[in-house]
C-alpha cells in the first residue's frame, strides 16, 4: 500500500470512501459558515444527535438499510428538532443554550433506545447500523456515494443560488427584515441547509463527531479571512482536505476508523490556524499587543524628557536612570532597553552624563505632549469629565492619535495654547 495506490483510486473501495469523505466534508462545511456566523454553531450539536432516532425509525420501518430511507428519517428527527429548539425558544422562558441541551439529550436517548431495541430484535439487516454513531465511512458503497453527491451537489447549488440572501441574514437580521427580505423563510432555508449537511455526514462521520465537521472547518476558515466568499471556498477546502487526509490514514492502517481521523485533522488545521493566522491568529495578535507595548514605553520616556526640559526649559540637558525613574517610576529593565533601542532609532544619545535628546527625538516627544494635552482637553471641553479624570485616557489614546485626527483636534479647539491643568500645549515651530 503506497500513496501512489491511493491517490490513483484504482481500487473502488477507495474511490467510494475519499469521494465520499471530501464530498460530505466540503459541503458541510460550506453550510457551517452560515451556521457559524450567525452564532449557532450549537445547533449543528444538536442536529447530529438528534437524527440518531430518525434512522433508526426509518430502518423499523423499511427493515432495510437503504441510504435513502435512513437519510428521510434522519431529515425528519433533525429538522424537527430545530423546529421544536425553536418553538420552545419563542413561546417560553427557557433560553437557546437550554433548548438546544434539552432536546439533544432527549432525541439522542431516544435514539440510543430504539437502536438497542433494534439490535435485540435479531434483524440480519440491522448489522453495523451501530456505525452511525462514530460513523465508518469504509462502508460506503456506490449507492451512497450517489445519493450523497445528489445531496452535496442540492447544498452547493441552494447556497449559490441564495448566497446574497443568506449572506445578509447570516450578518444583520434586522436589516434583511427592514429591506423586505423573507427572513423567517430563509431561516428555515438554513435550517434544512443544516439538516441536511448533517444527515449526509452521519455514515462516514457518525452522530458524536458530525457538529465538528460542521463548524471547525468554517471556524478554522474565519481566521484566514474576513471575506464571506473566501470564507466559504477556504472552509470548503479545509473540509475536502481533511476527508482526503484522513481516508488516507484509515487506508494506511485499517484499524483506524476513517471518521475520526477526518475529525482529528480538521481540528490540527483549525489549531494552527488558531495560532498561525497572518490577521487573526493568537500569535500575530500577541506580537502586535507586544509591539504597541513597546511603541507606548518608548514614546513615553520621549515624552518624559520632554516634560523634564520643560522644568529648566533646557530640552538637551542629558538625564540620568535615576532622575528618570524619580520623575515617572518605569520597570528598571524596561526602561534601560527602552533607552537602548531610542538610541539605536536616532531618537536619543547617550554621554557620559546620562542620555540626552536628539533632534529628532526632541520633536517626537514634543508632538507626543501635544497629543496628550490636546486629548485631555478636548475631554474636558466636549465630554464634560473633570479634569483630575482625563490623565490615565490620554496616556493611551496619545499613542494611537494619527496626523489626521490630530489636524481635527488642534481645528476643533482652535488651536488652543493650554491644556485642562494649565500647561502649555507645544505646536511645533
Amino acid at each position: 500500500m503506497n500513496i501512489v495506490d491511493f491517490i490513483s483510486l484504482s481500487d473502488p473501495n477507495v474511490r467510494f470512501v475519499v469521494i465520499g469523505s471530501m464530498l460530505l466534508a466540503a459541503s458541510s462545511a460550506i453550510v457551517g459558515c452560515f451556521t457559524l456566523l450567525k452564532k449557532k454553531a450549537l445547533v449543528g450539536d444538536a442536529v447530529a444527535h438528534s437524527v440518531l432516532p430518525g434512522v433508526c425509525l426509518a430502518f423499523l420501518l423499511s427493515g432495510v438499510k437503504n441510504p435513502v430511507f435512513l437519510i428521510i428519517g434522519a431529515f425528519i428527527t433533525g429538522w424537527l428538532s430545530l423546529v421544536l429548539i425553536d418553538f420552545i425558544t419563542a413561546r417560553s422562558k427557557i433560553k437557546e443554550d437550554t433548548a438546544i441541551g434539552l432536546i439533544l439529550s432527549v432525541f439522542f436517548g431516544i435514539g440510543i433506545l430504539m437502536l438497542t431495541v433494534i439490535q435485540k430484535s435479531g434483524n440480519a439487516a440491522q448489522s453495523g447500523l451501530d456505525h452511525f454513531l462514530f460513523g465508518q465511512a469504509a462502508s460506503l458503497v456506490g449507492m451512497d456515494l450517489i445519493v450523497f453527491s445528489a445531496i452535496s451537489l442540492i447544498l452547493i447549488i441552494a447556497v449559490v443560488i441564495c448566497y446574497k440572501e443568506l449572506a445578509i441574514i447570516a450578518f444583520d437580521e434586522g436589516f434583511a427584515q427592514s429591506i423586505g427580505f423573507p427572513v423567517r423563510a430563509l431561516e428555515l432555508l438554513l435550517t434544512t441547509l443544516t439538516v441536511l449537511a448533517v444527515v449526509t455526514g452521519i455514515q462516514a462521520i457518525g452522530v458524536v463527531l458530525m457538529a465538528a465537521m460542521l463548524i471547525t472547518p468554517a471556524a478554522a476558515a474565519r481566521f484566514w479571512t474576513s471575506n464571506l466568499k473566501v470564507m466559504i471556498l477556504l472552509a470548503a477546502a479545509l473540509g475536502a482536505l481533511s476527508g482526503l487526509i484522513g481516508a488516507y490514514i484509515s487506508y494506511l492502517a485499517p484499524a483506524m476508523p476513517t471518521g475520526p481521523w477526518i475529525v482529528m485533522v480538521i481540528s490540527l488545521i483549525a489549531i494552527l490556524s488558531f495560532f498561525l493566522a497572518p490577521q487573526k491568529g493568537i500569535l500575530v495578535r500577541w506580537f502586535k499587543q507586544k509591539n504597541f507595548q513597546t511603541q507606548m514605553l518608548e514614546e513615553n520616556i520621549l515624552k518624559l524628557f520632554y516634560q523634564l526640559g520643560e522644568i529648566n526649559g533646557n530640552f538637551y540637558t542629558p538625564r540620568t536612570v535615576e532622575q528618570i525613574m524619580e520623575r515617572r517610576p518605569f520597570q528598571d529593565f524596561r526602561l534601560r532597553k527602552g533607552l537602548i533601542k531610542l538610541k539605536r532609532q536616532g531618537y536619543l544619545e547617550s554621554t557620559s552624563q546620562g542620555w540626552a535628546y536628539t533632534q529628532a527625538g526632541k520633536t517626537k516627544g514634543q508632538r507626543i505632549t501635544k497629543l496628550h494635552r490636546l486629548w485631555e482637553l478636548y475631554l474636558t471641553e466636549y465630554l464634560r469629565i473633570a479634569p483630575d479624570h482625563v490623565h490615565e485616557d490620554a496616556e493611551t489614546i496619545e499613542h494611537i492619535i494619527t496626523p489626521e485626527l490630530e489636524k481635527r483636534l488642534e481645528e476643533k479647539l482652535e488651536y488652543p495654547r493650554l491644556d485642562p491643568h494649565q500647561s502649555e500645549i507645544p505646536y511645533h515651530k
